[in-house]
């Protein structure tokens, strides 16, 4: 641990040389230990690097032979956190330190309350490569690694950012663990997240850190049509409590009502929308156009609609909607059993034209699915088949086809999109989503990676595989090219 006592002058640097000949000479030794090795079958390794650790350790403790000193201030407190380190080992992890200590063994470092208080862990790192750390530290432990440029520490914080989307938290983490990703140009963590609150925005919208979503981080998150959340009427009412505690620029908040989807919503809550909602009152000339759009795109037949009115945009294109109208939940218990079947309505069209048209769609689900490259092969011969087919070759497989043909399905495809939900941190939420149209009946690498044979896989919850397949009707007038 560091001490908290005064700088004292710095140890000479005859241990700085000495422990470079050790490090240097275990080197050799292991390089040769290797090829000594060989392939002898007698050959063993004797391994004392844990006892190694310790000893760096303690020398960070006691500071002993220490020939550097980092005094550590903030604006917030007069007094210092001082570490007597040693130059080796700190410039072999930092090429920062490794230039502020060539001609000086005593620094002033100055850091914000947040990384200082993490700095005698990050210190810790340097000597022994290893950190634990908690939510609510990633992001300072992440400057830390940041500023003195260690590399593999930076990695490390990222990927645990990554893999802990998903624990819970008093006030939120991932919209402030986006927000900083964007500041210091983390694309793949900025991707992590972005897909995590969209796949799960429905939680996001409840929780407290809805309130901090950024203008920016609203408007990509509403230009997404892979949204799973129950309604486009619970994405309303969310931006509608945004932008009354927000309350930003007029020209801003026409972008955010303008970029709701209002043809998903029913033409009852439309209605009391324009009778109730005070948002919606205060900036209804806005938006005037796209709700007058909404009633007629309700009214009428929407291919007789898509005669008259521009509709290849993700206006008229459904999110992935919860309700029972779009789809159902699957719940497969013990799914590497056999295989399972099941069958689920949904509306025809998001118009009301439609609203009493329902389809009937018939789901398969097989846990150990062979392709044909892989069958056994059967010949007139007596050894039989020439190809043992292995269960072990199998994969889950999700096929969702239509149970009936109609006239209505003239002019219309249809888009299956299939939530696996697991359980994180006592949550459940959606890990992946597998999208495929019409012309596929079948979800390409369904649960490639999954092991459902093992009870304690992350894809199952209580044994059992929690599934919730979504049918967003799209007409073909949506998808093609205007001449």
């Amino acid at each position: 641990m560091g001490r908290l006592t005064g700088a004292r002058p710095a140890a000479t640097h005859r241990w700085g040389s000495t422990a470079t000949a050790f490090l240097l000479l275990l080197l050799t030794v292991q390089a040769a230990q290797r090829a000594e090795l060989g392939g002898d079958a007698t050959a063993a390794t004797i391994n004392h690097s844990l006892t190694l650790l310790q000893r760096l350790q303690e020398l960070l403790q006691n500071g002993n032979s220490s020939d550097s000193v980092l005094r550590v201030r903030t604006a917030a407190s007069d007094e210092a956190k001082v570490f007597h380190t040693h130059q080796l080992l700190l410039s072999l992890q930092s090429e920062v330190f490794e230039g502020l200590l060539r001609n000086q063994s005593v620094l002033t470092l100055h850091e914000p309350p947040e990384t200082a208080a993490l700095f005698e862990k990050f210190i810790r790192y340097l000597y022994c490569g290893g950190v634990s750390i908690l939510l609510h530290q990633a992001i300072p432990m992440h400057q830390l690694a940041s500023k003195y440029r260690v590399w593999g520490l930076q990695r490390g914080v990222a990927d645990y950012m990554r893999s802990h989307l998903a624990s819970e938290s008093s006030q939120g983490h991932v919209v402030g663990w986006y927000h900083y990703a964007v500041r210091v140009g983390d694309a793949a963590l900025q991707e992590s997240c972005l897909q995590f609150l969209a796949w799960n925005l429905s939680a996001v919208l409840s929780s407290a850190e809805w309130a901090s979503v950024s203008v920016e981080l609203l408007l990509l998150l509403l230009e997404r049509s892979d949204l799973v959340l129950h309604s486009e009427l619970e994405l309303y009412t969310a931006v509608e409590s945004w932008l009354s505690r927000r309350q930003p620029e007029e020209a801003v908040a026409e972008r955010v009502l303008r970029a709701i989807r209002y043809p998903m919503i029913a033409p009852s809550q439309l209605f009391r929308l324009q009778a109730q909602s005070a948002v919606l009152a205060r900036h209804h000339g806005a938006v005037r156009d796209l709700l007058f759009q909404a009633f007629q795109f309700h009214a009428a037949s929407p291919l007789h609609f898509a005669k008259y009115f521009d509709v290849n945009c993700s206006m008229f294109l459904p999110r992935n909607y919860l309700a029972p109208s779009w789809g159902s939940q699957w719940v497969i218990n013990n799914p590497a059993r056999d295989d399972r079947s099941t069958s689920f309505q949904t509306q025809l069209g998001p118009s009301s034209h439609d609203a009493g048209k329902r389809l009937t769609w018939n789901a398969l689900f097989s846990p150990r699915w062979l392709p044909v490259s892989l069958r056994p092969v059967y010949s007139d011969s007596v050894s039989g088949a020439v190809q043992a087919a292995r269960i072990e070759d199998g994969r889950p497989r999700l096929v969702v086809t239509p149970a009936m043909s109609s006239p209505d399905f003239a002019g219309v495809s249809f888009q299956k999109t299939v939530l696996v939900g697991v359980r994180q941190q006592g949550r459940v939420l959606v890990k992946h989503a597998y999208s495929f149209h019409q012309s596929s009946d079948e979800a390409a690498d369904f649960l490639a990676h999954a092991d459902l044979q093992k009870r304690t896989s992350e894809y199952l919850i209580d044994n059992s595989l929690h599934l919730h397949i979504i049918v967003k009707p799209v007409y073909h007038s949506l998808i093609k090219a205007k001449k």
